[in-house]
């Protein structure tokens, strides 16, 4: 892995979905620090984690310039009793995917006098291995979630199933736009993001309205 490398590989992406301009994050979870820097370098300001202690080891070793001029997105299911580091250090918390957690992230944001961003999972293939509300919960719990003090309701998160064919994938996509966008309509709200699509399925994610793209490795192959 090298600056070039990463640009190179940044460059084949931004061609490949083109005109589609989505926020790219830089999931750097699988990397060490120098992945950050070398990213930063080439261009990249936001960056994914999903291993809070890991991950907040990172920023604190990053230079000043460097971490105030990122963002920082935590990803990966957030256990409750790390909710307080996270709400400090990350700028947008991806992975909200229970009341419990929404509850305890926003009870994290008033002790910290922040207005912590989130974005809500929803597990739209209701895969039992993966986290996230499902379709059902995330309509009958949204009307109080709205309502959590501190917390800043940016969008929806979703992943699809490892191996979904293109049509799968464009179903799941479509799915999310659909839900985010009768959320916006009923309760007369503007979310704007919806982080959907990674290494494998980005192509799809794009085509479907995700305005977030988590990727890893085919940044830093």
């Amino acid at each position: 892995m090298s600056v070039e490398s990463i640009k190179d590989n940044l460059l084949r992406v931004k061609q490949q979905i083109a005109p589609y301009k989505p926020n790219i994050i830089a999931v750097t979870k699988y990397y060490g620090l120098e992945a950050i820097l070398e990213a930063y370098e080439v261009g990249l300001r936001d960056f994914g984690e999903s291993r809070a202690n890991d991950a907040i080891e990172k920023i604190e070793k990053l230079p000043e310039k460097i971490r105030n001029n990122s963002k920082f997105h935590f990803i990966g299911h957030l256990q409750t009793n790390k909710a307080d580091k996270v709400v400090k250090y990350f700028d947008y918390i991806q992975s909200v995917d229970s009341m419990k957690l929404a509850k305890c992230i926003s009870e994290s944001a008033q002790r910290l006098n922040k207005v912590q961003k989130v974005l809500l999972q929803v597990n739209i293939s209701e895969e039992v291995q993966k986290f996230g509300f499902s379709k059902r919960e995330l309509y009958t719990n949204f009307s109080e979630i709205i309502n959590f003090p501190n917390l800043e309701i940016n969008g929806l998160m979703c992943m699809a199933p490892l191996g979904a064919n293109e049509k799968e994938l464009d179903s799941i996509f479509n799915e999310a736009l659909q839900i985010k966008t009768e959320l916006n309509k009923q309760y007369l709200l503007n979310m704007q993001e919806l982080s959907m699509g990674m290494s494998d399925d980005y192509m799809r994610a794009v085509a479907n309205g995700a305005t977030m793209i988590r990727l890893g490795r085919i940044l830093f192959k």
